[in-house]
C-alpha cells in the first residue's frame, strides 16, 4: 500500500461539484449513445493503469422527483453490484446517495442493458468485507476515505424483478 497523498486544496473549491456535474452529464450522454462502448471504463487516477468498469445509476430526486443519471465505478459481488459514495473524498455525501436512501428501488445501466435494483447501504460487517475488494478495484478509494471527514458509504445494489 502506498502512502496517502495530501488532501488536494482544490477539493474544497465550490467549482468542483459543478465540474463533476458537467463531466458526469457528458459521460452519461456518450455512454448512452454508444451503448457503453465509450465511457464504460474509468481511466482517471488509479484507473489510468487499471481501468475500472462504469455503470449508469438512475436516482430520483428526493425533493424534486426528477430522475437523474450518474456514472459510477462498480464492483460485481455475486448477483449484487457494489458502488461507493466517495464523491472524490469530499466531506459530504453525494446527492445520488441521499436520493437512493429516500428511494432505493431504481435502475442501473451496464452497457446497453438496464437492470432493476434495490439499493442498501452496507452494514459495518459487509462494508469491512467489501472495502478491500473495492480498493483493489480502484486504489484511490483509500485516498478518498483518508481525505473525507465521514465514513464513505458502500452501497449494495441487489437485483429485483420488474421495471
Amino acid at each position: 500500500m502506498t502512502a496517502t497523498p495530501p488532501r488536494p486544496k482544490h477539493l474544497d473549491s465550490p467549482l468542483l461539484p459543478k465540474i463533476f456535474k458537467i463531466m458526469g452529464k457528458t459521460q452519461v450522454w456518450v455512454y448512452r449513445r454508444t451503448g457503453g462502448r465509450v465511457g464504460a471504463k474509468w481511466r482517471v487516477g488509479a484507473g489510468f493503469r487499471k481501468p475500472v468498469p462504469t455503470l449508469l445509476l438512475e436516482h430520483r430526486g428526493r425533493k424534486s422527483g426528477t430522475v437523474y443519471t450518474t456514472p459510477l465505478l462498480y464492483l460485481v459481488d455475486g448477483a449484487d453490484i457494489v458502488i461507493v459514495a466517495s464523491q472524490g473524498g469530499l466531506s459530504t455525501h453525494p446527492q445520488w446517495y441521499r436520493n437512493l436512501c429516500a428511494t432505493p428501488d431504481t435502475h442501473v445501466q451496464i452497457g446497453r442493458t438496464r437492470h432493476p435494483v434495490h439499493a442498501v447501504t452496507a452494514d459495518p460487517a459487509e462494508r469491512a468485507r467489501l472495502w478491500p475488494l473495492l480498493v483493489d478495484l480502484y486504489a484511490d478509494f483509500d485516498h478518498y476515505q483518508a481525505w473525507a471527514d465521514r465514513e464513505i458509504p458502500v452501497v449494495v445494489l441487489r437485483p429485483r424483478s420488474g421495471n
